[in-house]
């Protein structure tokens, strides 16, 4: 094969490597692209980094935009549309990826779709969401933009200090994502797709006592046998996101199971270490088959 597909990522990082290795394998091209250094020129139409026009690529591969998501790196994303707009494909598409990077605009695609979710509040209101922290009990503070739960924060209700540590959430985020906190029992799942088709599962698992099970907080994976039933959940999350890879964050929970959000680039390392998968081939395989005459 001669295609050339650039893979968009932080140069460097095991998973973007992964991915600029599994093509070049395949096709003898490799290029990482790094967001920072790409510069769009709308008269001329070029989308330029290091010296190539990503817009005479034969396809890109999304696996990071930015190390932290933020407003700023869905600009990022709004200079892809310049490259789908000349013909070249972007795996995920620049718009649905768009639509995920803000988890509140990813709640409410869920919500709007039926999925069961934890009970959350979304407010501006101080007097709210301290309403709102009495009525769960416990309760996560999530920014809007974060991922690895960067930024969150666990309150109670009867902590004295409770009514301090919203105005300070509010501070850094005037409009607050308020979630009742789940019973994990130590562990969720990462719930693997490829182009709307199931492909693995695997668990987090604490191994701190954290309240979080993410690999950041010190959380384990490993492999993870789901019913039909929760796969069939998973497929009904990611649907409405139209992604080519994509994990869905499930947990369950002694009413049943819940879904946190639907990633927008998809756990790689989960998919390898917790279910023995090369993910990066898959969608090596998978894309080269998309942009092949």
């Amino acid at each position: 094969m001669t295609e050339k597909i650039g893979v968009i990522g932080t140069p460097g990082k095991w998973s973007t490597e992964a991915l600029a290795d599994a093509f070049e394998a395949r096709t003898g091209y490799r290029q990482v692209i790094d967001m920072a250094h790409v510069t769009l020129e709308l008269d001329t139409r070029r989308l330029l980094c290091d010296g190539t026009d990503l817009c005479e690529l034969d396809g890109l591969v999304l696996k990071k935009v930015a190390e932290d998501y933020s407003p700023d790196a869905l600009d990022r994303l709004e200079l892809l549309r310049v490259a789908e707009a000349r013909g070249v494909r972007v795996f995920s598409p620049a718009e649905k990826v768009i639509r995920l990077m803000d988890r509140l605009a990813c709640t409410v695609t869920l919500a709007n779709a039926g999925i069961p979710m934890p009970p959350t509040t979304i407010t501006e209101d101080v007097d709210a969401a301290r309403a709102a922290l009495e009525r769960f009990g416990s309760a996560v503070f999530k920014p809007l933009f974060s991922t690895k739960a960067r930024g969150m924060v666990l309150l109670d209700h009867d902590a004295p200090d409770a009514a301090a540590q919203i105005q300070t959430f509010k501070a850094a985020n005037p409009m607050m994502y308020i979630q009742q906190k789940a019973d994990l029992s130590g562990h969720d799942l990462g719930m693997v797709f490829l182009a709307g088709e199931y492909v693995c599962t695997y668990a987090r698992v604490s191994q701190t006592g954290s309240w979080n099970t993410t690999i950041h907080s010190g959380g384990k994976y490993a492999p993870y046998a789901p019913s039909a039933e929760l796969i069939e959940l998973g497929r009904k999350a990611q649907a409405p996101f139209g992604l080519t890879f994509t994990t869905v964050d499930i947990a369950l929970t002694p009413d049943g199971p819940i879904v946190f959000e639907v990633s927008a680039f998809g756990g790689y390392s989960g998919a390898l270490k917790g279910c023995g998968i090369d993910a990066a081939a898959l969608v090596a395989e998978h894309v080269l088959a998309e942009v092949s005459p």
